[in-house]
């Protein structure tokens, strides 16, 4: 009981430093929920009637687009305009530790030591989609803190690159010129979550054509009478384009439909994730305690059985 008891107090003054501005009572109370500690769920309980008044933002789009300097300078121009940044960069994780590989950190220099921002990266612990439910979990953490503005850097897989948009308030897509991401504008996918468009380094050639390709996508997709997104030109190294992006970012959308049925489509999303998570645990416990998951691998090695006849098996218990 005294243990018990020990943990929840733990718990709960991680709780109480949040809430209290601890920057380091933050900082643990991530690490300790993204690795799902024992008790991590009844302290999310005592967090989330504290969230829901920071802004999230998502920022997405294929390897080399320059989002990680991006990040960095929209961080920059938002703490110069008063606000609080809390930015989750997502990373590849990797295979043996499932750790993050931290490369964002060292691309954000500019803004690393400025104390109204917070940086942390995450590792996508194989998501598909490249973010994953414990990035939900931190977010919620940093709003709790007093981030009012939280920017989420995905890690950029590419095409099913589409879980950010379950998260965040507002998508940005990020292109350049070249590394065929004209034709990339054409495509369906990842390009279709966006609520505003950037071409990135724009200085370079080719920019014209990338935002040209973006228009037309836009034209064919979007429905008649409706809005399309914003399409920006931006050259992060140089600083340019900044502010008129910040300013679009931030900007109130005037389709209250829309934003209700995304947040209805986010609220979801995060359930079905929730259950799937506890699902799998649940089930991966019993199977490997009771050993019926070793004696399915056995059969499957002396093909005696599927795995798609085993799987319907091991469901039927429970269907």
């Amino acid at each position: 009981m005294k243990i018990t008891k020990t943990v929840e107090n733990s718990w709960q003054s991680l709780v109480d430093g949040v809430q209290a501005g601890n920057i380091r009572a933050m900082a643990r109370l991530i690490t300790q929920v993204e690795n799902r500690e024992p008790g991590w769920k009844d302290a999310m309980k005592a967090i989330y009637p504290h969230t829901g008044s920071a802004r999230i933002l998502g920022i997405t789009g294929s390897p080399g687009a320059g989002k990680s300097t991006l990040t960095c300078e929209i961080a920059d121009e938002l703490v110069k305009r008063g606000h609080q940044i809390g930015i989750i960069a997502v990373d590849p994780s990797s295979p043996f530790s499932g750790g993050a590989l931290l490369g964002d950190r060292l691309r954000m220099k500019k803004i690393f030591t400025l104390k109204e921002v917070f940086i942390r990266s995450m590792a996508t612990r194989g998501t598909l989609g490249g973010m994953s439910q414990a990035a939900r979990d931190v977010a919620r953490i940093m709003d709790a803190f007093g981030k009012d503005v939280i920017l989420i850097e995905t890690v950029g897989v590419g095409q099913d690159e589409i879980e950010v948009v379950k998260t965040a308030d507002r998508v940005m897509m990020v292109c350049i010129p070249g590394q065929g991401d004209n034709i990339q504008a054409l495509k369906a996918g990842v390009m279709e979550i966006a609520d505003l468009y950037v071409v990135n380094k724009a200085d370079m050639p080719g920019a014209d054509e990338v935002m040209a390709d973006i228009y037309a996508m836009l034209e064919l997709s979007s429905e008649a009478g409706q809005p399309t997104p914003p399409v920006l030109k931006t050259s992060a190294l140089k600083n340019q384009g900044i502010r008129e992006l910040v300013a679009t970012l931030m900007a109130d959308s005037t389709e209250s439909n829309r934003h209700d049925d995304k947040e209805e489509m986010r609220i979801k999303e995060e359930i079905f994730s929730l259950v799937e998570d506890e699902v799998l645990r649940f089930l991966r416990r019993r199977w490997e305690e009771n050993g019926e998951i070793a004696e399915a691998a056995r059969q499957m090695i002396e093909q005696k059985k599927d795995p798609y006849s085993i799987v319907a098996e091991l469901l039927n218990q429970f269907i």
